[in-house]
């Protein structure tokens, strides 16, 4: 070995060929290896020419290509949602330091999906919206996967049941979950029956949100809390936290929905359907659905005024 090396980079050489040996491998071929690689570049590794090849608008109006970057961009955000929650449910001895790191990335996620939604509400021209949209049919962001499954990892099936069923805790997994609220929220208004966007999205996902459901009822946020230790648990900034992330995800957020459908399915003329035949009036309204991931830490007084801001 060269000892004119810098102490630093001969340590760290070490350490490479201890790595390399550790695979029973020849040190030099993965050495060689290194030597013929090409220089990373940002392009390549964030995959720019795919990540900008994935907006495929279905008309020729400019603003639709707004629309689908934007709905993409929310589902990275859910990703890294989802991403730091399992990250502690997935640990039945996650420490308080655990918890409030990933509720303080969480709870800025939503921050940014809250705050951008005006990209929607305001930067998005209604008379190209009116005529795109029909080109999207049945499609919905109803049909956002990613979303029930930040709502499973957060809390067990049950706190999701719509508020039109009875809940007996004594009930299966599999009957909890065809009460969940969502169910409810793709029904045509006149027969009652279940739109052909709900059909599509539990033909395609129900058997994987059912295996979540039954695999996370006691492993999710809400489980996981409730099994702290009682120190823990009595954490401000953790209460805080929890409540903050819950009020955001089940107010502010579907609110920002409801203000987005509003604006652009009412008309004098009479409200039009989402895109997907969502019965949107009676779904996104967070003072109907009343779903909460948390409700052991909401007060009476707190929850009679659940899904206002």
């Amino acid at each position: 070995m060269n000892n004119e090396w810098p102490d630093e980079l001969y340590q760290e050489f070490n350490q490479l060929l201890d790595k390399y040996a550790l695979s029973g491998q020849d040190s030099v071929n993965f050495i060689r290896g290194l030597n013929e690689s090409r220089y990373l570049h940002y392009w390549d590794y964030i995959h720019l020419d795919t990540l900008l090849s994935l907006q495929t608008p279905k008309t020729k109006f400019a603003d639709e290509k707004i629309f689908i970057t934007y709905h993409q961009i929310t589902e990275l955000y859910f990703s890294l949602v989802l991403h730091e929650i399992n990250k502690v449910r997935k640990q039945t001895q996650a420490d308080i330091a655990q918890w409030l790191t990933m509720l303080d990335r969480v709870n800025r996620y939503y921050e940014q999906l809250i705050s951008s939604f005006d990209i929607m509400i305001k930067g998005l021209d209604y008379n190209q919206f009116a005529r795109f949209r029909m080109a999207l049919l049945p499609a919905s962001g109803f049909q956002s996967v990613q979303f029930r499954l930040i709502e499973l990892a957060a809390t067990p099936v049950h706190n999701l049941a719509s508020k039109s069923h009875s809940v007996d805790l004594q009930q299966s997994i599999e009957t909890l979950f065809e009460s969940i609220y969502w169910k409810q929220g793709n029904i045509d208004v006149k027969s009652g029956a279940k739109a052909l966007t709900l059909n599509q999205f539990e033909k395609k996902y129900d058997s994987v949100l059912l295996k979540v459901a039954k695999d996370q009822y006691q492993a999710n946020l809400s489980y996981r809390y409730d099994h702290l230790p009682e120190q823990d648990k009595r954490s401000t900034l953790l209460i805080e936290g929890l409540k903050r992330f819950d009020h955001q995800a089940n107010v502010e957020w579907p609110l920002k929905h409801f203000q987005a459908a509003a604006q652009f399915l009412r008309s004098k003329e009479g409200d039009k359907k989402a895109t997907g035949g969502t019965n949107w009036k009676t779904y996104l309204p967070p003072k109907v659905q009343l779903i909460q991931f948390f409700p052991q830490l909401w007060s009476v007084e707190e929850q009679k005024h659940w899904g206002k801001l």
